[in-house]
Formats: structure tokens, sequence, C-alpha cells
């Protein structure tokens, strides 16, 4: 059996390190929604920790009652990898409206938990049904999906992205944060009976790890940053201006223009930043910087889009193409199917392609 105390002291490491990301998170950009659905994760993270003292194999001495509390923290850390998934696609997948249906299914996820978990604490036993069973089994699984969906997000996109340091912080998430999470969310519900609350030994050993990610991650953002806690984060916002080469061959915003907007680049379907790269005969990671911190877009196909809509926005209201299909012009700015372009066009111009034709005709 664990060390009483050293099993405390990990639990307070943990509760400690989660609680001065989220501040510093929070103190970084506390109008940023990733910002306060992360502050919001973290505090289920600590009840979390905080449920694990009250499991009856705790030393008496660090033994604490929340049985007050039992309700809000079952419905409370049943919410992490929703919470997980949201904070992942926040960070990762700029603006984009997050799935309708991912939210319909965490809402349901969270509501029929929340019954369960009044029925499991109800004054009089419930016997457990076949139909119960099934159906806590699948809302397990669903928390499985969520913790998925998140680290495909985080992976998505992990080219395109010119920001080194979030780049970096992609594989964070993904190898670190999102494994912790699925393990435990599958040692908890699928290999310990009762969960680690009723398991000495799967419980420590889940605290521990938590308690050294935490502390990983909080030296990791001092390391980065002497003050914020959140300094990879905000790195992201940020046009950081260095040093050129001095062989660098001359290239400015009307040069890069000229070749990938007058020379029409950026309709090729499939570009990729290391196509372009080699397109323009310069090394791909000048290209990134370039991009970045002349242009000042984060994400190399934020940069696509804009072109391309902006070119199919013309497209649209030329004389001579009030009849064309939009499928045709999205297809000539580079998109491979109308559903990226729709969802481009609306996020840029604020409504539909066939919305701004018939818009653009009445004016």
């Amino acid at each position: 059996m664990s060390n009483p105390l050293l099993l405390f002291s990990a639990q307070i490491v943990a509760i400690l390190s989660v609680l001065l990301l989220a501040a510093g998170y929070l103190k970084t950009d506390p109008r940023a929604p990733s910002a306060r659905v992360f502050a919001l994760m973290a505090l289920m993270v600590v009840l979390y920790l905080l449920n694990g003292m009250t499991a009856a194999h705790v030393d008496p001495q660090f033994h604490i009652d929340l049985s007050r509390w039992e309700l809000v923290i079952e419905v409370g850390t049943s919410t992490i990898c929703g919470l997980f998934m949201i904070y992942c696609f926040l960070i990762f997948q700029e603006q984009q409206k997050f799935p309708y249906t991912l939210s319909a299914a965490f809402a349901m996820q969270v509501l029929l938990d929340a019954i369960l978990s009044v029925l499991a604490l109800a004054d009089k036993p419930v016997t457990t049904t076949g139909s119960t069973a099934i159906l806590s089994t699948s809302l397990d699984i669903l928390q499985l999906i969520f913790v998925g969906f998140a680290m495909y997000w985080t992976l998505k996109g992990w080219r395109a992205d010119l920001v080194a340091d979030r780049r970096l912080l992609r594989w964070f998430i993904i190898g670190v944060q999102g494994a912790l999470i699925f393990a435990v969310v599958f040692v908890e519900n699928f290999l310990v009976e009762g969960g680690s609350i009723e398991n000495a030994v799967a419980q420590a050993s889940i605290v521990y790890v938590i308690a050294l990610l935490t502390l990983s991650m909080l030296l990791a953002a001092l390391r980065f940053d002497f003050v914020s806690l959140s300094y990879v984060i905000r790195r992201v916002a940020e046009l950081a201006v260095e040093p050129e080469e001095v062989d660098a061959p001359a290239f400015n915003e009307d040069s890069f223009n000229k070749v990938f907007g007058d020379g029409h680049l950026y309709r090729e379907a499939g570009l990729t930043i290391a196509m372009l790269a080699k397109k323009l005969n310069m090394p791909e990671y000048r290209l990134r910087a370039f991009i970045h911190k002349q242009l000042g877009y984060r994400n190399f196909n934020q940069m696509l889009h804009q072109y391309r809509i902006e070119d199919a926005s013309n497209a649209l209201t030329a004389g001579g193409n009030q009849n064309l299909p939009v499928l045709t012009i999205a297809l000539s700015v580079g998109y491979q199917s109308i559903t990226p372009f729709n969802n481009a066009f609306r996020e840029i111009k604020g409504v539909t392609p066939s919305e701004y034709r018939k818009k653009m005709r009445a004016s």
C-alpha cells in the first residue's frame, strides 16, 4: 500500500499545480473562451482529486468528508472529457463553429450521468438493470470518443500551423494530456471495478501520474516565462520580430502578393506550405516565419481561405457568372468540395455564397 503521507503530498501538489495553471491562463487572457474552459476543466480535475481523498482506504488523518457534495463531484468529474474536447477545439480549430452534434452529445452525456448519479445516491438502493448498465457503459465510451476528437483536432492542421510554440503544444497535448485523460477514464470505467476510489493501488498510481504531469506543466510554463504561467499560450497571439539572415533573398508583402495572389498559386487544390515553399524556391521555415510575422497569419490554411474566398466573392458577383453554379466557383479557387468552401465563406463574409450573391445583386 502507498505511503499515506506521500500520497497526500502528491494530491496537494497536483491540486495546487492545476489551480496555478488555470490562474496563469486566465491572467494571460481572461476574455478568451479557451481560458475559461481550461479553468473550468481545472476545477473539475480538482474535484476528481478531492474525491479520491474520501475513499475508505485513505488514512484517517488525511481522509475528508465530502458527502454533501457527492452529486456535484460525480457530475462535475464526468464533464472533464467533454471540456477537454471543447478546449482543444477552441485552441486549434480557430474561426470554426463547434459541431452541433457534439454539443448535443456532450449535453446529453452530462444530463444522463447526472440522472444515473441521482439514482445511485438515492436513499433506497436501485437495482442495476441490463439497460442501465448498457447506458452507463455507453456514456463511458462517449467520454472516450470526446477525448479522441480532442486529440484529432489537436493533430489536424499541425503542418499548417505557423507558430513553433503551438506546434510543440499540439504534441504535448496529444502525447501527454490526451493520453493521460484517456487512460484515466479507461482505467476508472473499464479496468477497475468501482473505480479507483475502491482500489488503493489504482488511485495512488493515477494521483502520482497527475501530480507529475501537472507539476511538469507548471515548471515548463515558468521556464518559458518567469512572470506568466501561460506564456506558451500567449506566444500564439504575438508577432515576435527576429533578425533576418544576411543571405536571405529580398521578399516582402508586395512581392509575395504578386507571385502568390496575382499568380493564383492559392488556386491549386491541396496546396501545402511545403509545396508553396518549393514553388517559391525558399526554405519552408523561412516561409512560415514570413507568413506569420509579416502577413500576420497564424495558420497557413487561414491565409489560403482568405485569398480563395476573396477570389470567389469576386467571381460570384462578376457579370458573366450570374448563373454559374457555386460549386464550380468553389472548385475554381482551389476547394475540392462545397462544404469547406461554404464554411470558410460564411466565416469570413458572414453569409453563405448564395446569400452573398443575392445581396450583391440587390445592391
